[in-house]
């Protein structure tokens, strides 16, 4: 039986978890050298079994501004990594028999019939075969970025995903790897159009309920916005970390007028922007990139992966779905020199910063990421939120996070 100990968090004291072999608890103050020397502003660390929470920690500030202490049970935009999660109800469907990866698009979304491909070497013409699920799901298809100016004031997922469906692809699908949201929306899309459901209501049915996972949503609460982890980014002198505002001088007249009425927290808009608006307004629920949530939440949903898409005795999805979606889908289509990428999810083709080879997770725009490693036995998540973070500064946080955590609780150590 494991000893059991106070939560070693830096800055808040919750609940009891197992120590390390050798009774330390190395993670917490690795995090706190990183806020020391102005890297991150604050984080929360998890690592866990398919059966228990191993570690929680934390360090530092979730709010420079305010003077915050980082808490285990702060909110954080979660970004890219909704992709995995949307990958996860989609397939929900392919285990029910009611979606298949090698079927086109237009199967689900007729709207995608007759869609041509302008890749600029000649005139738009008629692609080598129709998209498919598989593709959108990892980056294959050729789909025009999210970035495009096609799908700007979008208002719902439906909207989105039908001018996405009107405008030609960028080359052939199939052919090489492009990280892009619009292939990840519309695979939310066609969760919507399969189940009957909004997407955010076959999430919330399907994965966030069974799984308890009370604080992931996309449009947080007033009481959750006053949780969320702010934003840092180096300051102008590049000396600190300073607290980004990208709402300042937002009025309730304003809000009120672009928001038809929907309450948005203030916090919401000053760490996101105006752009959280209309999502509220219209109820916009982004499958790449739209979640919030804590790392006992996340946690949860590690381990229902870690143990094969069971969670306390409930099968939510099949070993095979596991397996599918954290397998290489790209083929001979490189990926980069240390990733594959499955559905939703990056596969380790290489063990370059501690996970094992065949290990899979996912990163968020604003440094957020989580790492499943069954071989290990462990599944790692670190929620930052830091907007400017070089190259450097991130292989060395994740790199160093990750092996303390696989050399204190992976099963090697146990």
């Amino acid at each position: 039986m494991r000893m059991r100990v106070l939560i070693g968090c830096v800055c808040f004291l919750s609940t009891t978890l197992a120590l390390a072999a050798d009774g330390s608890r190395p993670i917490a103050p690795l995090l706190q050298s990183f806020v020391d020397k102005q890297v991150i502003a604050g984080a929360v660390t998890l690592v866990a079994d398919k059966d228990a929470t191993l570690a929680v920690d934390c360090a530092g500030s979730a709010s420079l501004r305010m003077k915050r202490p980082m808490r285990p049970d702060n909110l954080f935009w979660i970004a890219s990594m909704t992709k995995p999660v949307t990958a996860t109800g989609l397939m929900m469907l392919v285990d029910e028999g009611k979606v298949h990866l090698a079927d086109p698009v237009e199967k689900y979304l007729p709207e995608f019939k007759g869609q041509l491909v302008a890749d600029g070497s000649g005139p738009p013409h008629a692609p080598s075969h129709a998209i498919t699920v598989r593709e959108v799901m990892s980056h294959t298809s050729g789909l025009v970025p999210a970035n495009s100016p096609v799908f700007r004031n979008a208002e719902d997922l439906r909207d989105w995903v039908a001018r996405c469906a009107k405008t030609p692809l960028i080359r052939e699908p199939g052919t090489k790897y492009e990280y892009n949201n619009s292939g990840i929306n519309t695979g939310g899309r066609i969760i919507e159009v399969v189940s009957g459901l909004s997407y955010a209501e076959f999430m919330q049915r399907r994965l966030f309920d069974p799984l308890a996972m009370q604080d992931t949503t996309f449009w947080p609460t007033e009481a959750q916005a006053a949780r969320l982890a702010r934003t840092a980014r180096r300051s102008k002198d590049s000396a600190s970390l300073e607290e980004i505002q990208l709402a300042r001088n937002v009025s309730p007249a304003l809000i009120e007028r672009l928001g038809h009425g929907a309450k948005v927290p203030l916090p919401m808009l000053e760490d996101m922007g105006i752009g959280q608006i209309a999502n509220y307004a219209h109820h916009f629920a982004e499958p790449a990139g739209g979640l919030y949530s804590t790392a006992s939440d996340l946690g949860k949903f590690c381990q229902m992966l870690l143990g094969g898409g069971v969670y306390r005795g409930r099968r939510l999805l099949s070993q095979e779905a596991v397996r599918a979606m954290t397998s290489n889908q790209t083929g001979r289509i490189p990926v980069n020199p240390q990733e594959g990428y499955g559905i939703g999810w990056s596969v380790k083709t290489r063990d370059n910063e501690g996970p094992s080879v065949g290990s899979f997770g996912h990163r968020g725009a604003r440094r957020t990421a989580m790492w499943i490693d069954p071989k290990n036995g462990i599944a790692t998540i670190v929620l930052i939120e830091r907007f400017d973070m070089t190259g450097e500064e991130q292989n060395e946080l994740y790199s160093s996070i990750l092996k303390t955590a696989i050399a204190t609780y992976g099963k090697a150590s146990r």
